[in-house]
């Protein structure tokens, strides 16, 4: 079959290119006791959508650097005891699901939830640490300390919307699942590393891992762009190239991967020239929990035929 990356038995043991920070663990142990200090302010504002299967919310929530984040939620009417729940997040740029994606899954007693992604399409405010106006979302606060990097912030608010869901009365916090494709299949890695209660987690072709591979193979454009007009905006020598793949290495899913116990599913492309195979599966490469692989020899980075109903029995396990 045609090939744009590495053969499949290449992939299955490929271990990643991207530089490990050395106090990568201290550093997202430290983040995690600063999430401890936020309050959340959770709010609920009900949305005028007349369904039979679930009430409908926009939600809100206050998390780290004081952001307000932005979101919606389903609850499935008549709960009798404490039911499962779903978190998605969404793809780059865009905001979150719909009221009918929600309720899709809210139909089989799940509560649903969903968060826009801070500073990009939906209401969720972007605030912090220093911008840099030329690059796309994950290098944004880059040339500040690490803890002011946009990723950084992004992924708390991952955990912390777990935290919040975790918390409701109405739900088992043992039965949570995450999901998300591109960029949300990176933020459920992420989100499911960072909230180690998290029970399944549904990944599609994720985004955010093995940034050294991208730009080798001169994938640095779409969704990766930012990397490449950093260079030649900020280092056009590359004086500073071993320091700022270092320095994502603390942004990159692949080494949050150990933390999760949850039960994985990825599901991938062969010919995603957007996320390579190849940086997907260093992030699956190094999952120790219960994980499996669906893959699709020729299709890229778009809608994988069938997987949203194996997608659907994954989280039926709740």
């Amino acid at each position: 079959m045609p090939i744009v990356d590495m053969p499949l038995e290449k992939l299955k043991v490929y271990q990643g290119r991207n530089p490990k920070p050395a106090d990568f663990d201290a550093f997202w142990d430290k983040s995690l006791k600063e999430l401890d200090s936020v309050v959340p302010d959770f709010t609920m504002e009900k949305a005028d959508i007349k369904s039979k299967i679930g009430d409908c919310y926009y939600i809100s929530f206050t998390s780290i650097q004081g952001a307000k984040i932005t979101g919606k939620m389903v609850k499935p009417k008549n709960i009798e005891g404490k039911v499962p729940a779903i978190i998605g997040f969404h793809g780059l740029g865009g905001c979150c699901w719909s009221f009918n994606a929600l309720i899709t899954y809210a139909s089989q007693g799940y509560a649903m939830f969903t968060m826009d992604a801070r500073g990009q399409g939906g209401g969720s405010e972007d605030v912090g640490g220093p911008g840099t106006s030329q690059v796309t979302m994950f290098m944004r606060g880059f040339d500040g300390e690490p803890e002011q990097m946009y990723l950084r912030n992004l992924f708390l608010d991952t955990a912390l919307l777990a935290r919040i869901v975790m918390s409701l009365d109405y739900v088992d916090e043992n039965r949570v699942g995450v999901s998300g494709g591109s960029q949300g299949g990176g933020l459920s890695i992420a989100c499911a590393a960072l909230e180690p209660r998290i029970a399944r987690c549904h990944s599609t072709y994720p985004y955010m891992s093995d940034y050294k591979r991208v730009w080798e193979m001169d994938l640095a454009k779409g969704a990766y762009d930012g990397l490449k007009n950093y260079f030649r905006n900020r280092d056009p020598r590359h004086e500073r190239e071993d320091e700022i793949f270092e320095k994502l290495g603390y942004v990159d899913i692949q080494y949050l991967a150990p933390r999760i116990k949850a039960k994985v599913m990825m599901a991938t492309g062969l010919m995603d020239t957007t996320c390579p195979p190849s940086t997907q599966f260093a992030m699956y490469n190094k999952l120790t929990c219960e994980k499996q692989v669906v893959i699709y020899p020729d299709f890229g980075h778009e809608g994988l035929k069938g997987q949203d109903e194996i997608e659907f029995n994954f989280m039926a396990d709740l």
